[in-house]
Formats: C-alpha cells, sequence, structure tokens
C-alpha cells in the first residue's frame, strides 16, 4: 500500500477547506498558497472530490469551494477511495490456484486490507482537523 501525491495532497487541502470555509468560500488559489500545492494539481484533485460529491463548487465573485458533507460525515476511507481508488488495499488475486499463495491471501492480505479499511473508516476529516488545531494550540512562542 502507497497513498500517492494525489491522495496526500487531496487530504492536505480538504483539511485546509475544512479549516477555512467557517468564514466564507475558499478558492482552490487560496489552498494552492498555503499548501505549496499546483494549482492545476489542485483543479484534478478537486474534480475527481466534486464528482464524488465530497465537495461542492460556487461560481461567481464569491465562488469557491465547500465541502458537501460535515467532516463528521466524510471518513477518510471514502475521500482516499476517490483519490486511490483501490490501490489503498493490497492486491488479492482471487484465482490464484497455488495452494500457498491461497494460504497467503486468506491469512495476511485479506487481515491486512481488514485492518487498512477500518483504520480509515474510524477517522473522519473532522478528526484530522480537530487533532490539527489542537497541535496548533499547543505551539508555545519565545521572544
Amino acid at each position: 500500500m502507497k497513498i500517492s501525491t494525489k491522495g496526500r495532497y487531496g487530504l492536505r487541502a480538504l483539511i485546509d477547506l475544512a479549516i477555512n470555509m467557517e468564514s466564507e468560500n475558499v478558492s482552490i488559489k487560496a489552498i494552492s498558497e498555503r499548501q505549496s500545492i499546483s494549482e492545476r494539481y489542485l483543479e484534478q484533485i478537486f474534480s475527481l472530490l466534486r464528482k464524488a460529491g465530497i465537495i461542492l463548487g460556487r461560481k461567481g465573485a464569491q465562488g469557491g469551494y465547500i465541502l458537501g458533507k460535515e467532516p463528521k460525515d466524510l471518513p477518510i476511507i471514502d475521500i482516499l477511495k476517490v483519490l486511490e481508488g483501490d490501490s489503498i488495499f493490497i492486491d488479492i488475486n482471487e484465482k490464484e490456484e497455488n495452494d500457498l499463495e491461497v494460504f497467503i491471501n486468506k491469512n495476511l492480505w485479506k487481515d491486512i486490507n481488514l485492518i487498512i479499511k477500518d483504520y480509515f473508516t474510524s477517522i473522519t476529516l473532522e478528526n484530522l482537523v480537530d487533532d490539527y488545531k489542537k497541535s496548533k494550540d499547543n505551539i508555545i512562542y519565545y521572544i
């Protein structure tokens, strides 16, 4: 399992969006500048997220993006499936005929896939936003 830049940048952009949409619709340009992610790449990512209903686009002078659902209703598994497809899981050849490979598929890879699925299902976008905000609150500045 390897999460691509699309998945990593998509999560960063969604956390940024969730934090900053409280006051307004958020533009790709603003997210791009804050997160140092190419606008063109974010447009591709947001296109996928918009088609899946995870975000909503607003046109016009006050346009931008907002979340399509409440952060508490967005498990990370849903976001990663849109951005990564099923590549977040270990590919299992169900038609395998080798006895040892069948054994490994049943007793290792399927269990690992279940653990990955359960983990990413248990964490929501709200959890990440809250944890990020808490981590920023704990920073102490000295002059």
